[in-house]
């Protein structure tokens, strides 16, 4: 069996890799907080786009300023990094503790930033660095019926 735990980086082992891994950078970021195919979706969509797909997981401090709702990340951000690092389509995952990754975008330089479609570009955090940078930015239409927020509310009304 192969394990992906070594997709999981930290912030310096991420530029490093960032530095020494010549291609199509592409950048994402979110909570992930429980996998849904909206989810799988997404980042399948992302990876088509580059060469390489880097998942930018907020910590749970970053995650819980997001006031996505009472008890929520429901999973750690060690649990959370590492289901990510499972997927096929990702090559790397770090967490990122500001309530933005504005300076890990800034740090890394992805040649596309990919966010889903429930973003509006005037939204997106990085991109105007990335696109000044000559990068491009892409928002990827969402999986119709899949959230995690719905996902949370359906399992709460089911107890």
């Amino acid at each position: 069996m192969v394990s992906t735990a070594g997709k999981l980086l930290s912030r310096e082992a991420a530029l490093a890799w960032r530095r020494d891994t010549p291609g199509v950078l592409v950048f994402t970021n979110g909570v992930f907080d429980l996998l849904h195919p909206g989810h799988v979706q997404y980042l399948e969509a992302a990876r088509a786009l580059g060469d390489y797909l880097l998942v930018a997981v907020n910590s749970d401090r970053s995650a819980r300023g997001l006031e996505k709702g009472p008890g929520r990340p429901i999973a750690d951000q060690q649990a959370r990094a590492r289901v990510v690092a499972a997927l096929a389509a990702v090559d790397r995952v770090v967490l990122f503790d500001e309530p933005t990754p504005r300076e890990l975008i800034a740090a890394l330089h992805p040649d596309v930033l990919v966010k889903g479609g429930d973003y509006a570009y005037s939204a997106m955090v990085g991109a105007e660095q990335v696109e000044a940078a000559g990068g491009r930015v892409v928002i990827v239409p969402l999986l119709a019926g899949y959230s995690t927020t719905s996902l949370v509310e359906h399992c709460r009304a089911a107890t």
